[in-house]
């Protein structure tokens, strides 16, 4: 979808003649750098998608520091999550302009700026602007490019490719959980995310290995611009030569005169000569500061109208009536997930399994068979006679169908089965890229798989506050698990309807043809 030239997975000529030239695909897609690509966003899913997953731990703790309500608690977490989904249309015009790599190393610095600032902060409001607001803008800025780049360097086996790498939640959410236990026992809570912001700086290594598919344009410039100098210097010699000539220097003299006019002839040339590289110099500075200029207008202008066109134009992506349907799914499935994660440790507090959790936390369970969720359900969806979409739906109705039946369950074993069925049924995530480009195609897989992760962003962020808001009248989780399943059906219930309309249409005016 991006304009950049080192997003595209082609190798493209000069611009005048993309057309008449046959497009050639990078030996890198599905395989080579591809699996550094796909290592590289795994890693990015366990130091941002694991690190929100264990919120959990960091809630508790900040529940006991600053005596606030549950509700308004909630909300650091639920910024967040919230936000590094819902920037995402938004990194998409960053992707467009600066590409992948530098947009992943800046979201790094800023994640790793959001965890360290958050450790000095005195009240929760603090909280709310360093790690909801900047951690969550800088985790936006990574984890978009991390999915985007394997879906371009995957052509084959993606949801197993996707799988693969959207696996870093399931490991960073057991690893994540058990680092910042550790640390905050050890070190207290502000120290412990002093040093996690130090580890999320990895995030830049990170989008250091998402290398642009396409190599040979700047090659290619950076040979003209060599080539190009070097006719000047040798256009400049030449000047210089004919000038010695013109002016009679290397007529016959004298003997005794030879000596003084050639030292003054020499002295003359070296003066023309190094004014002439100087001014020549200065044009060649001033050359390349305008065509860079000029170049990364271009770029501006063309990255910020095609993501506008994808929008808001003709073309626009919202004109896909099932693409919508699955906006509107997104808008309350994800808050679904979220839930038990952030409040299964009160809930387990409430039952009083607080000895059976320490030896193996619930949340590590979901996050454990999450893993293998992910790369089964990819395995299934790459099979020829499997539809994804079917695969997909199936894993929606399990999910909702635990959400629903969580809170009856009281028992440390009857939680426990119900969190292995969350953790393998929420391994769709790793199919909703590839659903995405089933829906829009490759060219627009960015764009539109950047609404998709903002709508789940809107249902991260007033999903968790909802529940704990709930449980402060109630003083039960029950009544948000129910409310936010109920929810999470509509939404499925919408990704049913839209598919079986699409297909009445086109039988519906075929049949008026034949009529008239």
């Amino acid at each position: 979808m991006y304009a950049s030239r080192e997003d595209i997975g082609y190798d493209f000529g000069d611009d005048s003649k993309v057309g008449s030239k046959p497009v050639k695909p990078n030996s890198n897609i599905d395989g080579g750098w591809a699996w550094m690509i796909v290592l590289s966003s795994f890693l990015v899913h366990i130091l941002i998608m694991g690190s929100q997953m264990a919120l959990g731990i960091l809630n508790m703790e900040w529940l006991e520091e600053f005596n606030q309500s549950r509700g308004l608690t909630a909300w650091v977490s639920s910024l967040s999550m919230g936000i590094t989904l819902i920037v995402g249309p938004f990194i998409g015009l960053f992707i467009s302009m600066c590409g992948c790599r530098k947009t992943a190393i800046i979201g790094g610095i800023l994640n790793a700026l959001g965890w360290i600032l958050s450790a000095y902060a005195s009240n929760v409001h603090y909280l709310f602007l360093t790690f909801g607001v900047t951690a969550g803008i800088g985790s936006g800025m990574v984890y978009l490019p991390a999915v985007v780049m394997v879906g371009q360097y995957f052509q084959k086996r993606r949801a197993l490719a996707q799988g693969l790498s959207t696996t870093g939640t399931g490991f960073g959410a057991f690893l994540m959980t058990a680092l910042l236990k550790y640390l905050c026992i050890e070190f207290g809570w502000r120290n412990a995310m002093f040093i996690q912001g130090a580890i999320s700086l990895n995030l830049c290594v990170c989008g250091a290995l998402m290398r642009p598919l396409s190599h040979k344009d700047i090659v290619s410039e950076r040979y003209v611009l060599r080539s190009n100098s070097e006719d000047n210097q040798a256009k400049v010699l030449s000047h210089s030569a004919e000038t010695i000539k013109s002016n009679g220097v290397l007529g016959e003299e004298p003997e005794k005169k030879e000596a003084a006019t050639n030292e003054e002839v020499l002295d003359s040339v070296q003066h023309i000569e190094i004014g002439v590289k100087s001014r020549s110099e200065r044009n060649m500075y001033g050359l390349r500061i305008l065509k860079t200029v000029s170049q990364l207008t271009v770029t501006v202008r063309k990255g910020f109208a095609i993501w506008y066109s994808s929008y808001f134009g003709a073309a626009s992506l919202f004109t896909n009536r099932v693409f919508v349907a699955f906006i509107i799914w997104a808008l309350f499935a994800y808050s679904s997930f979220v839930i038990p994660f952030i409040h299964l440790p009160e809930i387990v507090k409430q039952y009083n399994l607080s000895s059976q959790n320490n030896i193996f936390p619930l949340t590590s369970i979901i996050a454990i068979v999450h893993i293998f969720g992910k790369v089964i359900l990819g395995i299934i969806s790459d099979l020829p006679c499997i539809s994804t979409w079917n695969v997909f739906l199936m894993a929606n109705f399990t999910l909702v169908t635990c959400i629903l039946t969580l809170p009856l369950m009281q028992t440390y074993i009857s939680l426990a089965v119900v969190c292995a069925l969350i953790g393998f049924s929420s391994g769709y995530f790793s199919l909703m890229p590839v659903v995405t480009e089933d829906l829009v195609g490759t060219k627009h897989l960015a764009n539109a798989y950047g609404i998709i992760i903002c709508a789940n962003g809107i249902s991260a962020l007033f999903g968790p506050p909802f529940a704990g808001w709930i449980y402060d009248i109630t003083h039960k989780y029950d009544f948000s698990f129910y409310i936010s399943g109920l929810l999470y059906m509509v939404g499925i219930i919408f990704l049913l309807i839209q598919p079986c309309i699409q297909k009445k249409q086109p039988r519906e005016k075929s049949t008026e043809e034949a009529q008239v």
